[in-house]
């Protein structure tokens, strides 16, 4: 008898993050548990992490069948890390969380949530309404500002904090859009773009987003400016040249039938272990406000 997929997987991407794993992990863990979600996590424990991140990561493990630990060789990266962990996870839908205790438990809560309303995925943003960000660098959020603007307009929408990597997706999502090639910070934009030129339907929540407890981001907004850059014209012009082929590849999906554009009515929260089968195909319309 086949085990039971759980209900979430969260994937979390570990480079040199001693300190912070065991607190990220164990907070996670008890706020899925206090929620009644059924979760696995998946601790990918980067390639060239040069410190105890893999094991603490396998103590936790032992401790919790619940946890997955991936020990990633060859070279590292963020975004092959997390390719790493979407090849392996089981759930019904996957939240993508950073290692470093900077994202709160409760938003992977809420994001789930989300998803049980009848949403395809569901975005973080650090800067709508109601979001609460600290300790977050100028220079940084400087940048970050001209290129979410920047990509507003490229793709023509509201979400603001697309570079974010807290994200939910359901699994389809994954399978449809997949695979990734971003190596590094980039696929960030690689799944959040790729599954807004493909019209699903998508929700921006406020959450709560708290500077590194320990230890500093190896994020360089120099270095990886032009991996964002590669992936943004290349999302952009798939858009604008062959969207209606990506388009039809997603409808011609096994489950989702040859059907129309219509506009996207969530469903009835669901009940139980599963989120239920996939809803009917329906254009994107992004939830939230500026």
């Amino acid at each position: 008898m086949a085990e039971r997929a759980p209900q979430l997987s969260v994937v979390i991407p570990a480079h040199n993050e001693e300190k912070n794993i065991g607190r990220t992990v164990g907070e996670l863990g008890e706020a899925l548990e206090r929620a009644g979600i059924d979760y696995e996590i998946v601790v990918v424990v980067d390639a060239e992490s040069a410190d105890g991140t893999g094991v603490v990561a396998d103590e936790l493990a032992a401790a919790n069948p619940a946890i997955t630990v991936v020990h990633r060789v060859g070279v590292g990266g963020f975004g092959r890390a997390v390719r790493a962990g979407l090849r392996v996870f089981r759930g019904d839908a996957v939240a993508i969380v950073m290692a470093d205790s900077s994202d709160d438990p409760e938003d992977v809560v809420r994001c789930y949530r989300k998803l049980e309303d009848g949403y395809d995925c569901v975005f973080g943003s650090r800067f709508r309404r109601g979001s609460n960000t600290t300790g977050y660098p100028m220079q940084k959020l400087i940048v970050n500002r001209i290129v979410n603007r920047l990509i507003q307009l490229l793709f023509w929408t509201r979400m603001n904090d697309l570079t974010n990597a807290f994200k939910v997706y359901r699994r389809e999502v994954i399978e449809a859009c997949g695979p990734y090639s971003s190596s590094h910070f980039n696929l960030t934009i690689e799944m959040s773009l790729s599954a807004l030129i493909r019209r699903y339907h998508i929700a921006e929540i406020p959450i709560n987003w708290y500077g590194r407890s320990w230890g500093a981001s190896n994020l360089s907004i120099v270095e990886m400016g032009r991996r964002y850059l590669s992936v943004l014209l290349k999302l952009f012009f798939e858009r604008i040249l062959i969207g209606d082929d990506i388009l039809e590849e997603r409808f011609a999906l096994p489950g989702q039938g040859d059907r129309r554009l219509q506009e996207p009515r969530p469903g009835p929260r669901t009940t139980g272990r599963s989120l239920g089968e996939p809803r009917e195909p329906d254009a994107s319309r992004e939830d939230g406000n500026d």
